[in-house]
């Protein structure tokens, strides 16, 4: 047995004797914890303001479509090709170019192509979660489009076919699973070191995913910037040192030991 062992442990079982001792020696004694915080709620701001009688603009994050031309009879969503399910969701809207329905001509063109050149094809690997909580897995699919965007889209199988059930367009830095929720992180263009940060979940009343959580979160630190000298002040320049001149010795010197003329 470790002797070191053995001597920590003794002494840690007289140290929690005497512990125990003391306890016996103080039990049922309380000590004030201190004044407990008061709790602060949400306070309203300007009440009077009116009821909003006008939508906002529609920006699409509920829109869903049933994508035509895709028959699924027996429920299982990962028997159908992703390039030829977002293509056929693409066809059913050819004038559209972005939004929930569209996409860029040139990502059109190479979906068309994904058959005969899939080392070129813009849809990348497929991943499957039962994001709607019936049991069966939908479809979800990444688009690689051009400036650096990609497009998210998920896929529901109902009804003998399926449902596109989100769509989204945006620089995507990162794509994450998180039980029912997909979450998507872009580039924040404003704040350099900030991503935004939005988790899609499905609604049963919207029979859609919607952005039901949307933060921007830092995640790199600022570059420190440079220091900038006070007005009327001049940096001076650098000096430059050199080496040392040498002076010749004295004709009338005696030679040093060992040195011949």
């Amino acid at each position: 047995m470790n002797p070191y062992r053995t001597a920590i442990g003794a002494a840690l079982m007289a140290t929690a004797g005497a512990l125990l001792l003391t306890g016996c020696q103080d039990a049922g004694s309380l000590e004030p914890a201190g004044a407990t915080p008061t709790a602060v709620g949400p306070v309203q701001l300007w009440p009077e303001l009116p009821p909003i009688s006008a939508p906002p603009f529609d920006y699409g994050e509920s829109d869903t479509e049933r994508v035509p031309g895709i028959a699924l009879r027996d429920g299982d969503i990962r028997k159908l090709d992703p390039a030829a399910v977002v293509q056929a969701d693409v066809a059913a809207h050819p004038d559209q170019v972005g939004g929930p329905n569209g996409l860029h001509p040139e990502t059109v063109r190479q979906l068309r192509d994904c058959a005969s050149k899939p080392t070129a094809c813009p849809v990348m690997k497929p991943y499957y979660r039962d994001l709607t909580g019936d049991g069966k897995d939908e479809l979800i699919v990444g688009v690689t489009v051009t400036e650096q965007q990609t497009a998210i889209r998920a896929y529901m199988p109902e009804h003998g076919g399926i449902t596109r059930i989100m769509a989204d367009t945006d620089a995507v830095v990162r794509v994450e699973l998180a039980g029912r929720d997909l979450i998507i992180r872009t580039v924040s263009a404003g704040i350099p070191g900030y991503e935004y940060r939005t988790a899609w979940s499905w609604d049963d009343q919207q029979h859609a995913m919607l952005p039901a959580r949307d933060e921007i979160i830092r995640v790199k630190p600022s570059p420190p910037a440079p220091a900038t000298p006070s007005p009327g002040t001049t940096t001076p320049p650098p000096t430059v040192t050199g080496p040392s001149p040498v002076t010749p010795p004295s004709p009338d010197a005696p030679p040093s030991p060992g040195a011949t003329r």
